[in-house]
């Protein structure tokens, strides 16, 4: 759940509870109200009773002025709710409510008279104010929340703006804020940071690009070199040393290549042997030394060059570690949407995620495994096919799988 949703929710949580209490509290204000003037209304009425039977009207006058009442000549019958009614001798009271008002009903043979409470004005007053205040504070909530809304607005931006430097787009920089608060401090502090980590990646892309095409020079020549050499084990050591470096500058390109926000994918639909026959031509090997096993052919949706170069790798990866005392062959088997590469070999020490790191190293015997950089490409080419790489170890052999299907 994103931040504003849980403000709104919020919001509208307090909003409605806001509208329940003063719904409640202005029930119950009307019926402590109601139960006090029917109270003080029927201990009067049997005053008023003996000034009516004395016919004692100046009396009367007197006390409904010391009682601080009002008599009034008639009610509004459509508007008007008898909520108490008791005949006596020769006459009726009734407690008749009339717009939130209580009044006095009282018969006595034929004489009628109504008499009203002024005292409820005051009483009303200050229900009316209290709900006033509720109201006052609804809409101070109501203006709380749109303070709140506009104010983290700006984190929208700021989340997108970090999704969109996390994939790469290192040139995006957010607006800048007119406010002075913290948020405003956030945004222009992201800005600098950007501005710092695009100096940084432009330098570090510009030399390892550099260093990469610089090292081919020297590396070439010295393979010349080294070819009019006698044969020696000197001569085998320097090959290899050559031949590593050689493989490391290539890797170092490729990384740049999936690190560079230029670069455009090309996926279309392609057969399994078409794509292992795209991998092997990227590779010098021996024929003999493979044992291809395609038990059910199968198309995937490719780039076809980077999924080579994965395919390629992975492979050089088995031949490399390969355990040629008991086993001389690499299989390579193809069955549902699935590429595997076995290679004799004890189990890894450690999870897939250790070695797909850049330049691992196994702490094991076999203390080479995962070094270098091909099995971390590997990983950043599947993941931009949204592919899946997998590791077992089953009857002594190492078993790389790719997954030619989205992950679930």
């Amino acid at each position: 759940m994103s931040i504003f949703t849980k403000v709104v929710v919020l919001f509208l949580f307090s909003f409605i509870l806001m509208l329940f209490l003063s719904n409640k509290t202005n029930e119950i204000n009307d019926k402590k109200i109601e139960l006090i003037y029917k109270e003080k209304y029927l201990q009067t009425s049997k005053e008023f009773f003996n000034y009516f039977i004395n016919d004692d009207t100046k009396i009367l006058t007197k006390r409904l002025k010391d009682l601080n009442y009002e008599q009034i000549e008639r009610l509004n019958p459509n508007s008007s709710k008898i909520i108490y009614e008791e005949n006596i001798s020769f006459g009726t009271i009734k407690i008749i409510k009339q717009e939130s008002y209580l009044y006095l009903y009282m018969k006595y043979l034929d004489d009628e008279a109504i008499f009203y409470d002024a005292t409820q004005k005051e009483e009303f007053n200050q229900k009316n104010i209290l709900n006033y205040l509720i109201y006052a504070d609804i809409f101070v909530l109501f203006i709380i929340f749109l303070i709140i809304i506009q104010i983290l607005r700006p984190l929208k931006y700021i989340s997108q703006a970090i999704e969109r430097f996390g994939k790469g787009d290192y040139t995006f920089r957010l607006d800048e804020l007119k406010s002075n608060d913290e948020i405003s401090k956030v945004v222009n502090e992201f800005n600098k940071m950007a501005n710092n980590l695009e100096t940084l990646n432009t330098s570090r892309t510009q030399f390892l690009s550099d260093i990469s095409h610089e090292l081919r020079t020297p590396i070439a020549k010295g393979k010349l070199a080294i070819e009019m050499l006698e044969e020696t084990k000197y001569k085998t050591i320097l090959q290899k040393s050559l031949q590593n470096m050689d493989e490391l500058t290539n890797e170092l390109l490729q990384i740049e290549k999936l690190n560079s926000n230029k670069i455009v994918f090309d996926f279309k639909k392609y057969t399994i042997e078409t794509i292992l026959a795209n991998a092997f031509s990227k590779m010098i090997i021996d024929e003999d030394s493979l044992n291809v096993n395609i038990e059910n052919s199968f198309e995937a949706k490719v780039d076809i060059n980077f999924i080579s170069i994965a395919i390629k790798n992975l492979i050089d990866n088995g031949i490399k570690y390969n355990d040629y005392t008991t086993n001389d062959k690499i299989i390579l088997e193809i069955k549902n949407n699935r590429l595997s590469i076995f290679s004799k070999g004890t189990k890894l020490t450690k999870e897939l995620d250790f070695y797909t790191q850049t330049f691992t190293q196994d702490d094991s015997s076999r203390s080479n495994i995962g070094f270098g950089l091909g099995l971390n490409i590997v990983k950043r080419i599947l993941e931009i096919h949204h592919y899946q790489l997998e590791y077992t170890h089953k009857d002594g052999f190492n078993i790389f799988t790719i997954l030619f299907y989205p992950k679930q």
